[in-house]
């Protein structure tokens, strides 16, 4: 077979035959190493045109409203799986068999609680401090505490690494949530599911007994599944970045978990909550809808459309159906709850919506869900963090894997000042 190339005349020099590399689906890419050779550079701010890495993980076609883990649809395994069989799958390439899935579950299930002096850790915070300033710096700290598989080059440890993180990551959030409000920490439950053990070391206190609501541990679960992983977004891609560095893991999910923390990348559905604060009452509707259709208005309804998906995304219909139970199971009397389903109503059936393709996404709901479940907003990025870290550690770990890997060391377009005089500071001028 013919391999295809692009041809690129540079000023000056002969034309440069660059190599177009086709992967198994998705956009074909051009294979651009010779330019440095030559003298070049190339531009692209956000590396928005730029495949950073190759990865077999999982496939995005925003204008196909495609996501796909392994091969594997999004909406097949959030319906089908729960969380802790897609952390499987995504680590290790290939769905478990029944062995396989049952020790994979028993391994994560009963290593999930952490070392009593890193409990004492979060003492050293002040009560009000941001959850996710907290897992920044617990997470980060997991490297002083099991620095006994820290050999990045030995596959057993990069394995004993990533079974930790997914263990521990749910006690770490859960614990950061009761220190914010005072309560003592809830011990792990190793009787309970992924979802279910989180949720009482969440809300269960030791004077009362606590018993699991199916239906919200579901609603957990696929918010776990649907958050796992989204190919090279910022988070992902600082986690590769710093990974390439040598750096050790726990270091490198701390690193994802500070880029998370931007409100462009994990906050999205912590601000469609502060809009449905804003609209405040449904007869407050028409007026910002008004507002979202005007172009001069600044406002912008949060949970609509989406970066990524063009058409739409393929998680929010899924996590629709989830929401729609536990709203039903919950049955709140909550103005907020009223706001957001005459809004969904809206978008689903306004013809401008519709034609811009503005239809509820992921983030819409999961804030939704999380509300009704007494969640507060400045925990919504942590559980993000928390369902996030079985793609990071997957994408690290492939990293690793990979032959020939070199520190990530990204160029720039300088534009600032070059060779100044330097003048003693006595001799400057005022």
């Amino acid at each position: 077979m013919t391999k295809q190339t692009a041809t690129l005349q540079l000023p000056g020099q002969e034309a440069i035959e660059l190599p177009i590399i086709k992967g198994s689906a998705g956009n074909d890419v051009i294979d651009i190493s010779k330019l440095g050779a030559a003298g070049y550079f190339t531009y692209d701010p956000g590396f928005l045109a730029t495949a950073s890495c190759e990865s077999a993980i999982t496939y995005i076609d925003g204008d196909k409203g495609i996501l796909q883990h392994r091969g594997y649809p999004i909406d097949q395994l959030a319906e089908k799986s729960d969380y802790l069989e897609v952390c499987f799958l995504l680590l290790n390439g290939h769905l478990p068999d029944k062995d396989d899935f049952n020790k994979f579950h028993h391994v994560v299930l009963h290593h999930t609680m952490i070392h009593e002096q890193l409990a004492k850790l979060y003492q050293g915070f002040r009560r009000d401090s941001h959850p996710m300033a907290i897992m920044c710096g617990v997470v980060g700290a997991l490297s002083a505490f099991y620095h006994d598989s820290l050999d990045i080059t030995n596959e057993q440890h990069r394995e004993i690494a990533a079974y930790r993180l997914i263990s521990k990551m749910p006690t770490l959030a859960a614990m950061s949530y009761k220190y914010s409000n005072g309560q003592p920490f809830i011990y792990p439950d190793n009787k309970l599911s992924y979802a279910g053990n989180f949720l009482k070391m969440m809300f269960a206190v030791p004077c009362e007994d606590y018993v699991v609501n199916p239906v919200l541990e579901r609603a957990m679960d696929k918010i776990f599944i649907l958050h796992a992983d989204h190919e090279q977004n910022a988070s992902t891609s600082t986690v590769r970045l710093a990974g390439s560095s040598g750096a050790n893991p726990f270091a490198c999910i701390a690193a994802g978990i500070a880029s998370l923390w931007g409100p462009a990348h994990g906050g999205a559905n912590e601000a469609c909550l502060n809009m449905l604060e804003q609209i405040e009452t449904v007869e407050n509707i028409p007026e910002f809808i008004r507002k979202a259709k005007d172009k001069n208005d600044p406002f912008r309804l949060m949970g609509f459309g989406h970066r990524v998906y063009k058409n739409h995304d393929p998680r929010a219909t899924v996590m629709r159906n989830a929401c729609h139970e536990v709203l039903n199971d919950l049955k709140i009397d909550d103005p907020l709850l009223d706001v957001a389903r005459e809004l969904e109503r809206i978008a689903l059936e306004d013809p401008y919506f519709i034609e811009k393709k503005l239809y509820p996404n992921v983030d819409f709901y999961s804030g939704i869900i999380l509300k009704a479940m007494g969640i507060p907003k400045s925990m919504f990025t942590v559980i993000f963090a928390v369902s996030r870290t079985a793609g990071w550690i997957s994408h690290w770990k492939e990293m690793l894997d990979q032959p020939g890997q070199r520190i990530g060391r990204p160029r720039q377009l300088y534009t600032g000042e070059v060779d100044l005089h330097f003048d003693p500071v006595d001799d400057r001028c005022s």
